[in-house]
């Protein structure tokens, strides 16, 4: 499984391939997300922390630079279990329905020739450069290596989908802009249900 994350990392397109053709590596990828989503769900506690214990003092200082009627109550806070529920509940939808808008796409649209199982392999391998989100905590270098774990798996996403419906760099391309764009969708709006636990009265 370490072997299979190293050449993920390194886009290698025959690890794709080994975990498209096996059936095993189901429960390995789901490892994988539930690894990220953990990682993903404590980076996001600790910053919402963090965020909590600092607002208060900018929120002093725009009142010292003359910004008055700022009421600290009213400034709600953000609840560390709910970023934490939010981050990893987000990560294990995001895979499934990322799996499930690219299979449909992938092979509806463009005849590309794949199975559920082997959607949900090969994109929860390509996940794991989000484990660089754990360290979204760390003033500025966290958002850098945040970033970069997401475009990372971005790209290992491009090679699994290419790899898993066997389709020319273009097709995947526009399957992945068409996926992206409804799990963004569901996304969001799983995001307006969930809203009401991140915030606590301060």
């Amino acid at each position: 499984m370490l072997q299979r994350i190293l050449g993920v990392f390194k886009l290698d397109k025959a690890t794709f391939a080994e975990i498209e053709a096996d059936q095993s590596a189901t429960t390995q990828a789901a490892i994988v997300v539930v690894l990220v989503a953990l990682i993903a769900g404590i980076g996001a506690a600790i910053a919402a922390v963090m965020v909590n214990r600092t607002m208060p003092g900018v929120i002093e200082g725009l009142g010292e630079s003359g910004i008055e009627g700022l009421d600290l109550s009213m400034i709600p806070q953000m609840s560390p279990i709910g970023a934490f529920l939010n981050a990893a509940i987000g990560a294990l939808l995001s895979w499934l329905v990322w799996s499930a808008l690219t299979y449909f796409i992938g092979t509806k649209l463009f005849g590309g020739t794949a199975d559920m199982g082997e959607m949900l392999r090969v994109i929860g391998f390509a996940q794991a450069p989000r484990l660089l989100s754990g360290l979204s905590f760390i003033p500025c270098l966290g958002g850098i290596l945040g970033l970069v774990g997401w475009v990372w798996a971005l790209a290992a996403s491009f090679v699994a989908i290419r790899e898993g419906l066997d389709l020319d760099s273009g097709k995947t391309l526009v399957t992945i802009i068409l996926a992206f764009i409804g799990a963004f969708l569901v996304s969001f709006l799983i995001g307006l249900v969930m809203a009401p636990i991140f915030a606590i009265t301060g």
